[in-house]
């Protein structure tokens, strides 16, 4: 498909550089599955669901993937380069690929000295700047030393605005995120409290959690001009046998499967059978959901506002039609939601 048909126009006052407090006081846009759209608040989630809906959590926590360096210098001639860089994928317990600024004065070999005494050699720089970081440590150590001196990898839009500050330490954090490896947030996630997930069990509404580090590359706008140009990041997923056999027990019974971000429906459509049944597994997944996509297990979709000619913005596109989700962005758009990863949620329900 041609990606042009995934642009819109977002006025840049939309973007959202803080979060909603109390977090469940954000906006919800509902489409429901006549097509119908209802502004809500996120507050008024457990009147939105059925008493044995299964909501799929991803539990990934983000780790501290902001990082400053010096690199030093070459020969007597040249000077230290001050260094930002964003960890994107781990490659071994030592290794990093990375994104830099300034990019186009880092070279092969060059030596770079974060704080805490970490240091680091660029092992590679790609064709298109992103780095092989090779650390003078490994495994726990690293990660270590990371958390000590990292900062929260805010987005783009958000930290060429502002910087880091320790309330993103939490802001950019889901309450139930457990197992580190994300180096950006699942942040249709942002927006739930412990209060917000206790009313909803005492609803009966049930839950399973998945796994899946989310990547950089998860938000940015696809360049080439065809769908089928595009090639889709891999994002590691796990998915346990217990929330396996959840989800096929809830399909089997015919309660509905309801993905909290598009990391939980990515992880679940990528290990689903022909039949909709999951099985247990963990790997890389690159699935790319565009429309005319089959979806086999998830029923509805709650997530944030994505960016234009994103791969994001084609899912939700795909699971609830692209004309339907031109028609909720215009909406969102007119009635001044808040967009991106910060900004407010939409829950989708698939089309009759």
């Amino acid at each position: 498909m041609r990606v042009d048909l995934f642009d819109f126009d977002l006025p840049e006052e939309l973007i959202a550089l803080r979060p909603a407090r109390p977090r469940d006081s954000a906006r919800l846009l509902l489409l429901r599955d006549d097509g119908m759209i209802e502004d809500r608040f996120v507050r008024d989630a457990p009147a939105l669901f059925r008493r044995g809906d299964l909501l799929i959590f991803n539990d990934t926590r983000v780790i501290p993937a902001a990082l400053k360096a010096v690199r030093s210098a070459r020969d007597a001639q040249s000077r230290d380069v001050a260094v930002s860089l964003n960890l994107i994928e781990r490659v071994d317990g030592a290794t990093w690929r990375a994104l830099a600024k300034p990019g186009k004065r880092l070279k092969e070999g060059d030596a770079l000295n974060f704080d805490a005494g970490l240091t680091a050699t660029i092992a590679t720089k790609s064709e298109e700047g992103d780095l092989t970081l090779r650390f003078d440590r490994a495994g726990a150590a690293l990660d270590e030393a990371i958390a000590q001196i990292g900062a929260p990898p805010l987005p783009p839009y958000i930290a060429a605005k502002r910087t880091p500050d320790e309330a993103d330490r939490d802001d950019y954090q889901t309450v139930f995120a457990e197992k580190d490896g994300a180096v950006a947030a699942p942040t249709a996630g942002l927006h739930f409290t412990d209060a917000l997930l206790k009313r909803l069990v005492a609803g009966g509404v049930e839950s399973a959690r998945v796994t899946l580090h989310v990547g950089a590359g998860t938000f940015l706008p696809v360049k080439a001009e065809d769908t089928g140009a595009h090639v889709m990041h891999s994002e590691w997923r796990e998915i346990s046998q217990e929330t396996a056999e959840a989800i096929n027990r809830a399909k089997a019974e015919g309660r509905r499967v309801v993905a909290i971000g598009t990391t939980a429906l990515r992880s679940l459509e990528s290990a689903a059978d022909d039949n909709g049944q999951i099985k247990a597994q963990a790997g890389g997944t690159d699935i790319f959901i565009t429309p005319g996509y089959r979806f086999r297990v998830v029923d509805g979709l709650w997530t944030n506002f994505h960016l234009p000619r994103s791969t994001l913005f084609m899912l939700v596109s795909a699971f609830a039609g692209l004309e339907q989700m031109q028609e909720a962005y215009a909406h969102a758009i007119a009635n001044k939601y808040r967009f991106y990863s910060y900004g407010d949620a939409s829950l989708l329900w698939r089309p009759q």
